[in-house]
């Protein structure tokens, strides 16, 4: 008999003898101590793996704040930096389905602990073009850089150049000719980040059913809720990595910061871009570590020992579901008599495609889907410009941009999901209200973004570019408007970008442009006299001076930055409050038995339909807004250096807007078909209400309340919380 341990406890106490069943007590102490290890083994796994989560969002999120970094260093154009940004989906996409189907029945832990490596080699990978391909070169006067130079910025004849000068300037040329092959090394910073999109697959498929097979039922939501706080948690940490990076000049360690010539405020500033990822690396090296020490299965909870599936899954098995109980008993016999991997193989495909059929035959989820990637287009497009669109719109440093983003927007963005989660939970809010606050988020969201269209900054006043050199303002894109009567005489290039602010507020593309015939001093502190381009506007000044740097825009500016900050914030939180309903209405849309395969459908879409191309075409079309393009050393077109500010705000907002507009026409139809199939469901239950028979009446209803929802294919215990 089965005595428990208070019970042996008085008897000892006592000093009774009585017959104990010895094999029923060693089983009650080793159940409680394989409870124990059960605990313990979930509670390590849930630890490293949300160090895991923390260690991907980190390493993603710093590798948007380095997106202007990468693309001045490798002198690349913004469509390519979409294209490097997307490979990460890529590589994600390559492997997940190998992943998903076999990583189940392997070592999951290891198969965790491996990708962490692989994600960490591929960061590691990103960051190995610095110390490969030479220090960095920025466009600067030869007075600027060298104390001891006496030429003159306005060359008005080439023979005022010493031929010594002219031997050495040519001889930089063609060894910077040489090393030009090393800008191709952006190549190394794409196969990393599609090596990391490899390493990152199995973290989530394989750690979040890891829990669910081994946590205790009730402690399962938890624990999942717990690891995707870490993961929110990562880009803050990472965008504050970015903004400390940022400042740093990219060349530390290897140069004399003495000898740079401009600081973090100037356009052609690289930061130490490569610093984060290898401290990303080492990060991801560290996560890996407990995942090699963990077994391949943890002794299951007591409660879920005898079921091969929880309770809750349990209630979706009812009596309608014959038929697919049918197909499914006929599947067995097929593969009993095969007898072969060959033939089982052939009867899931042969299930695949009825099974697609189905989803795609519902038209709630279809739509859905449809709005979802529309939507997923216009939020990946935005934040993956973002950092671009403050630095170029508001004037704003890459320190002080990624600083904001990862103190003030991501936060809100994670308030906003905890909130939409708890007003669902608090209202106990249904299938039908799920789909009317994602929809009302979604369109106040656009709404407020709306309002950003008024809130930007007017051009900086560039000589030849935005501004005439008489002063008019006007806009061109003709290379010859940056020569005047002013500089006719000097021996000037367009390709240069060196610019220099003269003291009538106008900013100038170089010295040599602004028609400066003398300087004095030497690297940041120089100073340019007698420039006769920025003396036109003013006749009675003679000084005519100008000094290193763009100009600072407006005053007006930094309010305006603050009004978008403000109006930001609230967006990114009323955007996001949307996120659960919408996911929860995805879940409830659907049959139970189909849920998994619409989730793996649903995430495939979004990032084949909108994280690999929403970069790339958003990069193309901020291209379209550039004034002065960059060149290289041997030709070609490099990094844009100057942006038209009001076409890139029409078209940064513009198209974010357009898609999230689409997008709400999909979720106004979604409402609109859930509106048109709950409407019968009410009247029958309604009329159940008012029926007199009080038991015939109800079964009847009941049946037919049932069958309105198989048809629509939401059950009604999955139509609340």
């Amino acid at each position: 008999m089965e005595i428990s341990s208070k019970e042996n406890a008085q008897f000892f106490s006592k000093d009774i003898i009585l017959p104990v069943d010895r094999s029923s007590f060693k089983s009650e102490s080793s159940a409680s101590k394989e409870k124990q290890s059960c605990c313990g083994g979930i509670k390590i796994f849930l630890g490293a793996l949300s160090f895991v989560y923390f260690a991907k969002a980190l390493s993603g999120s710093y590798l948007k704040s380095t997106i202007t970094q990468i693309e001045r260093r490798f002198d690349i154009p913004s469509s390519l930096v979409g294209v490097i940004d997307g490979s990460f989906e890529i590589g994600n996409l390559l492997i997940i389905i190998l992943v998903s189907y076999f990583g189940a029945k392997l070592h999951r832990p290891r198969i965790i602990g491996a990708g962490c490596l692989i994600m960490s080699a591929g960061t590691f990978l990103i960051a190995m073009p610095q110390f490969f391909m030479g220090r960095y070169r920025y466009e600067r006067f030869a007075s600027i850089i060298n104390s001891t130079g006496s030429l003159s910025p306005c060359l008005q004849e080439k023979s005022q150049i010493p031929h010594s000068a002219l031997e050495k300037s040519q001889a930089k040329i063609n060894a910077g000719c040489e090393k030009e092959a090393g800008s191709s090394m952006w190549i190394y910073v794409l196969l990393g980040n599609l090596l990391r999109g490899i390493g990152e697959t199995p973290i989530q498929p394989l750690g979040l059913t890891y829990i669910d097979d081994y946590a205790v039922e009730e402690n399962a939501a938890l624990y999942i809720g717990c690891v995707q706080t870490l993961a929110i948690i990562g880009p803050i940490f990472g965008f504050l990595l970015g903004s400390l990076c940022a400042k740093l000049y990219v060349d530390i360690g290897f140069v004399d910061l003495d000898s740079v010539t401009i600081t973090h405020k100037d356009v052609q500033w690289v930061g130490a871009w490569w610093l984060g990822y290898l401290i990303a690396g080492v990060i991801s090296v560290l996560a890996s570590i407990p995942f090699w020490f963990l077994p391949k299965h943890l002794p299951k909870p007591e409660g879920r020992k005898d079921s091969s599936s929880s309770s809750e899954q349990s209630k979706f098995i009812t009596e309608d579901n014959k038929e697919r109980q049918k197909s499914y008993q006929q599947h067995l016999k097929i593969a009993e008599l095969a007898k072969g991997k060959s033939l089982e193989f052939v009867s899931s495909l042969l299930n695949f495609l009825p099974s697609l059929k189905n989803l795609f035959g519902n038209p709630v989820y279809f739509l859905y889907l449809c709005a979802s990637i529309i939507q997923f287009n216009s939020l990946i497009g935005m934040v993956t410009y973002k950092p671009k669109y403050i630095e170029q719109q508001y004037g704003q440093t890459s320190s002080k941009t990624n600083f904001v983003i990862g103190l003030i927007n991501i936060p809100a963005v994670a308030f906003g999901i905890f909130s939409g989660g708890l007003i669902m939970k608090k209202f106990r809010i249904n299938v039908l209200g799920a789909a009317k606050l994602s929809l009302g988020s979604s369109f106040f969201g656009y709404l407020l973004l709306l309002s950003l269209f008024a809130m930007g900054c007017e051009n900086s006043d560039v000589a030849g570019l935005t501004v005439s050199y008489q002063g008019t303002k006007q806009i061109t894109h003709y290379e010859q408007a940056l020569f005047s009567e002013c500089n006719s005489g000097c021996l000037c290039s367009k390709n240069d970008w060196d610019p220099i602010c003269g003291e009538n507020g106008i900013t100038y593309i170089s010295a040599c442009l602004a028609g400066c015939q003398a300087s004095n001093g030497s690297g940041k502190s120089t100073v340019f006299y007698n420039c006769s381009c920025v003396g036109i506007l003013d006749s009675s000044s003679r000084s005519s001076s100008a000094v290193v740097g763009p100009c600072q825009k407006g005053n007006e500016c930094p309010k305006m930055f603050l009004y978008f900050l403000v109006i930001s914030v609230i967006t990114s939180y009323t955007l996001s409050v949307g996120g659960t309903p919408g996911y929860i209405l995805l879940l409830r849309c659907i049959k139970p038995h189909l849920k998994s395969f619409a989730l793996g459908i649903y995430t495939l879409a979004v990032r084949v339909l909108a994280g690999i191309p929403a970069p790339v075409y958003f990069g193309v079309a901020i291209d379209t807004t550039c004034l002065k393009w960059g060149s290289k050393r041997c030709g070609g077109r490099g990094a844009c250096r100057l942006y038209d500010s009001r076409a890139l705000r029409y078209i940064y907002l513009g198209l974010t807007l357009v898609l999230g507009t689409v997008s709400i026409f999909f979720s106004i139809a979604v409402l609109w078909i859930l509106r048109k199939r709950s409407a019968p469901q009410d009247e029958t239950i309604s009329a159940s209400r008012r029926g007199t028979g009080l038991t015939k009446k109800r079964k009847d209803n009941f049946v037919n309340s049932d069958h309105l929802i198989q048809t629509t294919y939401w059950p009604e215990k999955e139509t609340r919380l």
